[in-house]
Formats: C-alpha cells, sequence, structure tokens
C-alpha cells in the first residue's frame, strides 16, 4: 500500500530523463539525478515519471517520484528519485516498488 504522504501531489511536468541515458548536462540543469556520463547501457523500459515507494537500509519505505531508470555498465537497473520537497536518491530497481502514474491513495 502507497505512504498516504504522497496523496494529493502531481508528478512534475518537467525535471526528469525518459527515453534516453541522462548526459551530465541533464544532471547539472536538474533534469536527472544522476549521470554514467557515456557509461550507460540504456535507458529502462518504464514511465518516467511515475510514484514509487524507496525503501532504506533501515527498510523504511519513503514516497519518491522516478525522474531516471538507466542500466549500468554492470546491467544493475539504477533508479534517480526525487522526493517530495526536492532531495534525491539513487538506488536499484530491486530497492524501489514502482506505483505507477496515477496518484496513490
Amino acid at each position: 500500500m502507497a505512504d498516504p504522504s504522497v496523496h494529493g501531489l502531481d508528478l512534475p511536468s518537467k525535471g526528469y530523463i525518459s527515453g534516453r541515458p541522462a548526459t551530465v548536462e541533464d544532471a547539472k540543469a536538474g533534469n536527472a539525478v544522476f549521470s554514467m556520463n557515456g557509461g550507460s547501457k540504456g535507458a529502462l523500459s518504464i514511465a518516467i515519471p511515475q510514484y514509487a515507494l524507496w525503501k532504506d537500509a533501515k527498510g523504511i519505505g519513503h514516497p519518491m517520484i522516478v525522474v531516471q531508470a538507466e542500466r549500468a555498465p554492470d546491467v544493475s537497473e539504477i533508479i534517480g528519485l526525487r522526493d517530495f520537497n526536492g532531495g534525491e536518491t539513487v538506488a536499484t530497481l530491486p530497492e524501489v516498488t514502482l506505483l505507477g502514474t496515477g496518484k496513490p491513495n
């Protein structure tokens, strides 16, 4: 079940990267959380932006928005996340529960 604190918050209309790897310039401009500086193996085929729940090392869930998703050179799936206060996190896909583009309730 989604965290109720995300209820009513809209997905952004800008500030994310979809369908391609992020560049260093994208990250500097605030449109991406990270750049693999040309080393990405490509964008993941998931909806961006979308709501997500990220679990930290203590297992605590944090409501987030997925702003980028890429395959790393080692083929791990890396997700760029932004919280609802503008904080940024980089996580692996297994640490994230994707909630889709509809507002969680």
